[in-house]
């Protein structure tokens, strides 16, 4: 997104332990903050809120996806297409994963 408007977070999160994992937050050096939310839609309003956590059942996924959960990067650092930034993602049980997210621009390329 142009100048230092919020751009969103989308992908799949895996689980394939035996329990079920918690997401509490995420962080980038990319974002000035980065933020759990969903969309909700209320009475025909679309609304963005956020969300202090999301549940991924053991062997299941969750889908952050458009119109739904999504990462929340407000205060973007030079985020440019083609490249790629680090999100941590942090979890209930004080685990953490470090993984390469894409940048891409609003019409996905």
């Amino acid at each position: 997104m142009p100048g230092a408007l919020p751009a969103g977070g989308y992908f799949t999160l895996a689980n394939p332990s035996s329990k079920p994992v918690t997401l509490i937050a995420a962080q980038s050096p990319a974002c000035g903050s980065l933020m759990l939310h969903m969309t909700h839609n209320m009475s025909g309003m679309v609304h963005m809120m956020p969300v202090e956590k999301v549940d991924v059942p053991a062997g299941g996924s969750f889908e952050f996806k458009p119109g739904g959960y999504h990462l929340m990067c407000m205060e973007p650092k030079a985020l440019k297409p083609g490249t790629n930034i680090p999100v941590t993602l942090k979890f209930a049980d004080g685990s953490t994963v470090t993984v390469s997210f894409a940048v891409k621009n609003a019409t996905g390329k």
